[in-house]
């Protein structure tokens, strides 16, 4: 199922744009993959609590059982073999950069830019978003988590529109529009490469979740070059999809 989101699309009227219903399943071996074209943008939902696990074949080890570092290794090899079938090589050949900020990022003397990506985990799930070009970030949330503090955490690091807005709140209403707003806020600063510290607090996004995602403004860029969409990869998780460019046509996956 593919949604499309631009300045007048109908589809902005809901704030959950596709379900765990709309993420096709796919299986290894992945052929080769389709790049998105356009304005199209490829989610990958992974769940490793229900993939076999690299380290040990044949086996299915709970994210939970691993050790940081195979939880680390685990997610890059899922992260290479998926890059490596949109490139059309072995994953093994995949090469992949960090930036001073911690922005991953295909090496451009091998890919030739021809892919961007950005990546997410929580709760042993991991979000890939693939875009051909644009730049992309991606977030991934417990829609149930409750931040023991949110107006506090709001008033530290968020801007004060958005403030003022979670302000007028009452409980329930306010830890979801923190979560709404901390992932929508989160996929963008992960798609400038900037990283978070005094940077949530340089632009503002629509905090209610019931409205289309959107960013309202921003200190040091065109808030109208970037849009934002939501997605709902599994059940009881969001995501933020965050992309600087006019429209976004999303399209979801899960490897299983």
């Amino acid at each position: 199922m593919d949604i499309f989101i631009g300045q007048n699309s109908v589809v902005n009227k809901i704030s959950k744009i596709i379900g765990p219903d709309s993420f096709s399943p796919r299986q290894l071996p992945l052929r080769q993959l389709e790049k998105p074209q356009g304005s199209d943008v490829h989610l990958w939902h992974l769940d490793f609590n229900k993939l076999s696990n690299p380290l040990h074949s044949e086996t299915r080890v709970r994210s939970s059982e691993l050790s940081v570092f195979q939880q680390r290794a685990t997610r890059r090899f899922y992260l290479r073999l998926l890059l490596g079938a949109y490139l059309g090589i072995p994953g093994k050949d995949i090469h992949i950069t960090r930036r001073i900020k911690g922005r991953l990022e295909l090496d451009s003397t091998r890919s030739n830019a021809e892919l961007n990506f950005s990546v997410a985990r929580s709760n042993g799930c991991y979000l890939i978003g693939i875009s051909s070009g644009a730049i992309i970030g991606v977030d991934l949330e417990i829609a149930a988590r409750r931040s023991g503090k949110p107006m506090e955490l709001a008033r530290r690091y968020f801007s004060q529109d958005e403030t003022v807005a979670l302000s007028a709140l009452n409980e329930d209403e306010l830890h979801r529009a923190f979560m709404h707003a901390w992932a929508c806020k989160e996929a963008i600063v992960k798609a400038s490469g900037m990283g978070i510290a005094n940077q949530l607090c340089r632009f503002s996004v629509d905090v209610n979740p019931d409205n289309p995602p959107s960013v309202l403004n921003m200190l040091d860029d065109d808030h109208t070059a970037w849009k934002l969409a939501m997605a709902e990869p599994a059940k009881g998780a969001i995501a933020a999809i965050a992309v600087r460019q006019q429209a976004v046509r999303l399209k979801g996956f899960s490897l299983s």
